[in-house]
């Protein structure tokens, strides 16, 4: 995918390798064609002539889609493919419909009912195959399945976008926490919150009522406080509470602050001076940032963490051997483990070495567990992630 218009000044590059790629290798490359079809609501009627321009544009750079997969809010009908066949050059079985589906999961299903994937198969002269879509189609089925919601409150600081609220920066997360809600047999309903809000109003006239808090990961002074008193709320309510990255980093600041008499505690990240910085900067990376040398001073990949047998997360997992991937700069202090430690905070997880937090809990909570890595890139729709399954689980007994 190129972009969602052709003509955008970026993708031009793009299209020209696309281009050679086809010269070179015809045989080898297929051009697919993504095009939008509108149907204004005054009008009533499919509109085909904004895919006919972008296919003469793809024509203007010495290229010749193959295939044209239509958007759209409905349906294509025949009079629509025909007209797309005809003025585009392409046949008429080469004309895909891909409209609006109540869920993203439907879509690979809606192709294959037109044998997009024989269709492509053929035209790159590889040999005819049928996929098994039946697990998909068990899986559309619980999506679709009438039984109780299970609300999740996401606790970010991203969503306003002007006056709309934008989801998608927080996808991955999303969607593993809809993979985890679908196999446990609920539906998932998820309510964006702004930590401004509970900066605001308070945690409790803002999150009272969810079955389970997440908080994902993020950069930046704006809203934390609102996470903070977000994860105070869930660790003194009971209420599942599952912190990503910095999610966890400001659920340990809360811990000090709250349950082990640090008042002070803090990240550097945001009072680089901080009198108690529970979470800091390694010294290495420190020397670095100081030089102004941004690169490789985030801890980035996939990094092996070593679970405590019996734990939240050991249990979870059911291994004390994990690897995860990771995408950040700032690391939980060494310095204050010893002091959270004997407050009570749990930590179950570190690095190989043992000098790396990796995972922090509650005892004696439903389920509180906040993670340094990012275990919502290793979810998949048919394989959901442990973690979000575990604490799927534990929002789903409240």
């Amino acid at each position: 995918e190129l972009g969602g218009t052709v003509g955008e000044y970026q993708n031009g590059i793009f299209f020209e390798a696309t281009r050679i790629m086809k010269m070179r290798k015809p045989e080898d490359i297929v051009q697919v064609h993504v095009a939008y079809l509108p149907m204004p609501g005054y009008l009533g009627e499919m509109k085909t002539k904004p895919v006919q321009q972008s296919v003469r544009m793809l024509n203007s750079m010495g290229i010749q889609p193959e295939f044209v997969v239509g958007r759209s809010a409905v349906p294509m009908d025949d009079k629509r493919k025909e007209r797309i066949s005809l003025f585009c050059n392409v046949p008429k079985s080469h004309v895909i419909t891909n409209p609006d589906a109540p869920s993203i999961y439907e879509i690979p299903l809606i192709l294959d009912d037109q044998k997009f994937g024989e269709l492509l198969l053929e035209a790159l002269h590889l040999a005819p195959k049928t996929a098994d879509l039946a697990p998909w189609r068990e899986l559309n089925d619980r999506i679709a399945a009438d039984v109780p919601p299970l609300n999740i409150a996401m606790v970010g600081k991203y969503f306003a976008t002007g006056g709309f609220v934008l989801s998608d920066v927080y996808i991955s997360v999303i969607e593993a926490v809809k993979h985890a809600v679908w196999a446990s047999g609920r539906q998932p309903r998820m309510t964006w919150v702004d930590a401004a809000d509970i900066e605001k109003l308070g945690a409790e006239a803002v999150l009272k009522g969810y079955d389970g808090i997440i908080v994902p990961g993020g950069f930046g002074s704006r809203g934390i406080e609102g996470i903070i008193s977000a994860a105070q709320f869930a660790r003194e309510q009971k209420v599942p509470y599952l912190g990503l990255c910095y999610g966890m980093q400001l659920a340990c600041i809360e811990f000090a602050r709250n349950v082990a008499g640090i008042p002070n505690a803090q990240t550097t990240e945001i009072v680089p001076d901080a009198a108690d910085p529970v979470i800091h900067i390694m010294p290495d990376q420190e020397k670095l940032l100081l030089k102004k040398s941004y690169g490789g001073t985030m801890r980035l990949g996939t990094w092996p963490c070593v679970l405590e047998a019996g734990s939240v997360i050991a249990t979870a997992y059911g291994s004390t051997n994990i690897s995860e991937r990771h995408r950040h700069r700032y690391e939980f202090n060494n310095d204050y483990r010893d002091t959270l430690e004997k407050a009570g905070l749990v930590i179950a997880g570190t690095s190989p070495d043992g000098l790396l937090v990796e995972t922090i809990e509650l005892p004696e909570h439903p389920f509180f567990v906040g993670v340094q890595y990012h275990p919502e890139f290793q979810s998949s729709p048919l394989k959901p992630h442990p973690l979000f399954l575990s604490f799927v689980k534990a929002a789903s007994l409240r």
